[in-house]
């Protein structure tokens, strides 16, 4: 009879011990879950509050640009250097902003000895064309140049900004093209009163060098479109009207003006702030 009260108290204890031992792993598995969920929260809660610092300071919802990205309404400008030891008919005069706006419409005044050509340059659709003429117009460049090529078949231009007046000139740096028009039909792609940037056959040769549209002018969609003359397109065209002649002053279709044109200055109004 003792020996059996003996097995069953050992029975007892040792289904006592396996109950308790269960508890404990129950218990230290409990305590490692509420550890990971502890940490699980607090990891929530620094990157939210990470996240409402960032909204909180940038005055609003919206994403702020990433770093060295230019803003909603700027355009991040690169320029290309030339080669001005290999080319002496390049002016160094430095170079713009990497920056620029890209919003609205700015006012080039070209004043010439024929009287004053106005431009309303599309700033928003050719904001580092816009900020290079803008940027070398401030430092006078243009000042006492020639417009130095006119044809008068095939297409029909007025071409300036190259102060060596060579057609090989320009500053010392090239930009990409921009705003080039969308058009299927050449004939279209700029009108009569287009303001355009000439450029070599490479792509990213655009300078200084520009050409006033004063006739029919069918070229492929390969010029930034700079703007549009307001005022004094009159003017180019009565210089077109007289035409063109080599360098002995026989007419040709394509040379320099028979009526000559000096630009004496170009202003341009700021960009919109």
């Amino acid at each position: 009879m003792s020996s059996t009260i003996q097995r069953q108290r050992q029975a007892a204890r040792a289904r006592l011990e396996r109950q308790m031992g269960e508890r404990l792993e129950e218990a230290r598995k409990r305590k490692q879950r509420n550890a990971v969920i502890g940490a699980a929260l607090a990891l929530l809660l620094v990157v939210g509050g990470t996240i409402w610092l960032v909204t909180a300071f940038s005055g609003d919802d919206t994403q702020t640009p990433a770093a060295g990205a230019p803003a909603p309404d700027g355009a991040a400008c690169v320029w290309t250097p030339d080669d001005a030891k290999a080319n002496p008919n390049l002016k160094d005069v430095g170079t713009p902003p990497t920056e620029a706006i890209a919003k609205g419409t700015q006012t080039m005044a070209i004043t010439t000895n024929l009287g004053v050509v106005e431009v309303e340059m599309n700033t928003a659709k050719a904001p580092c064309t816009a900020a290079s003429m803008t940027y070398l117009a401030g430092k006078n460049f243009f000042d006492n140049s020639k417009c130095h090529r006119l044809t008068t078949e095939g297409i029909k231009v007025l071409q300036c900004g190259d102060p060596s007046a060579t057609g090989m000139g320009g500053p010392a740096y090239k930009l990409a093209e921009e705003n080039l028009p969308n058009v299927t039909d050449p004939s279209t792609a700029y009108p009569v009163g287009t303001v355009a940037m000439a450029k070599a056959e490479a792509p990213g040769s655009t300078g200084s060098q520009f050409f006033l549209v004063w006739g029919d002018t069918p070229l492929p969609s390969q010029y930034t479109v700079l703007g549009k003359i307001t005022k004094g397109l009159d003017i180019v065209q009565k210089v077109g009207a007289a035409g063109a002649v080599d360098k002995d002053g026989k007419a040709v279709p394509d040379g320099s003006p028979k009526t000559p044109v000096t630009i004496t200055s170009v202003k341009v109004t700021p960009a919109a702030s």
